[in-house]
């Protein structure tokens, strides 16, 4: 992810132990998901289990 992102290894390894992220640093991780074919549910589209995240469909 660090490599993609170009943010430190360090600041993900912190946010993944439950530290803070900057909001800018966490629409780039988010975006480099999506980007990945991730999808994230939002709380208008949820499926049976509740909100969450999936990956894309052929069709999206």
């Amino acid at each position: 992810m660090a490599s993609r992102t170009a943010i430190s290894a360090v600041s993900i390894r912190a946010f993944e132990r439950g530290g803070e992220m900057r909001e800018s640093n966490l629409r780039l991780v988010r975006f480099t998901f999506e980007a990945a074919g991730i999808v994230f549910e939002e709380e208008g589209e949820m499926v049976q289990g509740g909100i969450g995240v999936r990956l894309k469909a052929s069709n999206d």
